[in-house]
């Protein structure tokens, strides 16, 4: 016979932590970390969230680059979203990839195309750690052409061509989402079908040179509930980044962490080594350190005054007491930041309506402009009423290239894998379960 013994009912085995629960609190190391290699580029974007164009001077060396890699290969980061600018103007930027994957650090790269020929599309293809991300945000050039300038809509496509050509499946198709777009959701993902691709979608952030267009160009409220419709009828095919969690709200949440990961799961390098908290908040207030300082990127992750903050228990603030709040989170902290909005408080695109009626108080409100504008000083522009072609300067230089991008390519969820698991290195997965390149 056997004696089985009942455990006192007062004795209860702890409530087992949920994933969420443990990025809140932040992880040794990033899951996935952006990282903008030059403000170079060769477009005016007007929406670009780092305000490049020009090259600074005090970019990291390939030394350093390569020396920041070996460091993440030790933290065991998954995957590192570069961007910039435009990443492939760098002599140095074939090589710094190769140095990436060689080294178990995947890479998925954000580029307008410029520099994907046939050729580099092949070596592309050939490397199973690479993904490549194509900026488009017109499915028309029409529409394209007057965010991203002259040409560009063109060019993506070539880019496009070249990989499908090249037998590259599943590359992505970033799109932020604007006002002038919104309506060609399903030409956009005619597009990706079209070449083999997966569309990814954005948020725009009023931050960079965004933040002088953002009042004309966020979607309206109508378009955001469209395009959370969209989204719930075609979330399983479509990437977001966790770009949308405050339009949960509506009532469905969209698939994703639906978490604001800053200083847990993500941050971002900048081309000069500086950390920040969040890719879509370059200023001096989420200005974690510099990777030049002694103790380099894990001293900054790991000790950092700010991140240590921002993985405390956060106050859901006037947002605690909305039914929702624990679906939206109170929405983006960067969209709340550049608008003069409370941290806080609700989401400037609260679809509750309670960030549109706080920025009816304009005179109150005190937003913040991002620190350093490497705009071309030729083609920097104030805000326009008019969305009309943006003037291109073109140059031969060597130094300057491509788009603004890269915020976390996927959902922080991608490519987790626990730390007991047998096996750390695998292909990343996003948040519908679709399994990219390997990252």
């Amino acid at each position: 016979m056997t004696l089985t013994m009942e455990r006192p009912s007062a004795v209860r085995d702890p409530e087992p932590k949920r994933l969420v629960d443990h990025f809140e609190s932040g992880l040794d190391a990033p899951i996935c970390l952006t990282w903008e290699l030059t403000y170079a580029c060769n477009l005016s974007c007007i929406h670009c969230l780092s305000a490049s164009g020009r090259r600074d001077p005090r970019e990291l060396s390939t030394a350093e680059c390569k020396a920041i890699i070996d460091e993440l290969e030790r933290m065991q980061v998954f995957y590192v979203n570069i961007g910039g600018g435009e990443p492939t103007v760098r002599a140095d930027f074939w090589e710094i990839l190769d140095y990436a994957t060689a080294h178990h650090v995947g890479v998925k790269f954000s580029t307008n195309g410029v520099k994907i020929t046939p050729e580099r599309a092949r070596q592309l293809a050939a490397n199973d750690y690479v993904d490549v991300q194509i900026s488009l945000d017109g499915a028309t050039a029409e529409v394209n052409d007057a965010i991203r300038g002259g040409r560009s809509y063109d060019i993506a496509l070539q880019a496009m061509q070249n990989l499908a050509d090249a037998g590259m499946k599943n590359f992505k198709i970033s799109v932020v989402c604007t006002r002038t777009n919104i309506p060609q959701l399903d030409e956009f993902k005619a597009i990706a079908d079209r070449y083999g691709a997966q569309l990814r979608l954005t948020r725009l952030r009023p931050s960079g040179r965004a933040a002088d267009i953002w009042d004309e160009l966020h979607p309206t409220a109508e378009q955001q509930r469209e395009l959370y419709e969209w989204l719930i009828a075609n979330g399983d095919q479509v990437l977001t980044g966790d770009s949308f969690f405050h339009l949960s709200a509506y009532g469905q949440a969209l698939p994703g962490l639906n978490l604001c990961g800053a200083g847990r799961v993500v941050c971002l390098i900048d081309p000069i080594g500086e950390v920040y908290a969040c890719p879509f908040a370059i200023h001096d207030e989420f200005l974690a350190g510099n990777v030049r300082d002694p103790g380099g990127f894990a001293g900054v992750w790991r000790d950092s005054e700010l991140f240590t903050r921002l993985r405390q228990p956060q106050s859901g603030g006037a947002c605690a007491s909305c039914q929702f709040f624990d679906t939206c989170k109170g929405g983006c902290m960067a969209a709340k930041f550049f608008t003069g909005l409370p941290l806080d408080g609700p989401d400037p695109e609260c679809v509750q309506g309670f960030g549109e009626e706080l920025l009816r108080e304009k005179e109150r409100l005190k937003p913040q402009k991002p620190t350093g504008d490497h705009s071309h000083r030729t083609t920097r522009a104030p805000a326009r009423s008019g969305m009309g072609p943006v003037r291109l300067t073109l140059t031969k230089r060597k130094d300057i290239a491509a788009p603004p991008v890269s915020a976390c390519a996927e959902s922080p969820l991608a490519g987790y894998v626990p730390p007991n698991a047998p096996e750390r290195r695998r292909r990343t997965r996003d948040a519908s379960g679709a399994e990219p390149p390997a990252q």
